[in-house]
């Protein structure tokens, strides 16, 4: 299963230096275990977005709350199930 973790600033606090490489070595360290597939920052909105890949929503849970800008404070979280609609999926089932 996928899952959206919406992150938005919690605070107009600026991240440091050292907090911004600890949630990178998060990111790395879900890349090592085969759990994220994409991730980055708004352009437009102060925040960002986890796409990962969990076994369970309690898991996925679990992942966003390790994230040092979640353990922080200084960002929150929402989390997202998400069902991919693909055409090898026949997008989801849907006939024309």
């Amino acid at each position: 299963m996928r899952y959206v973790i919406l992150l938005s600033h919690a605070t107009n606090e600026k991240m440091s230096l050292e907090l911004i490489r600890a949630h990178v070595n998060h990111l790395r360290e879900l890349d090592r275990e085969g759990k994220l597939i994409l991730c980055g920052p708004f352009t437009d909105y102060a925040g960002g977005m986890v796409i990962i890949r969990a076994a369970s929503r309690e898991e996925a849970v679990q992942i966003a709350e390790r994230d040092p800008y979640v353990l922080s404070g200084k960002e929150n979280y929402e989390l997202r199930t998400w069902e991919l609609s693909l055409e090898s999926n026949g997008h989801m089932g849907i006939v024309e």
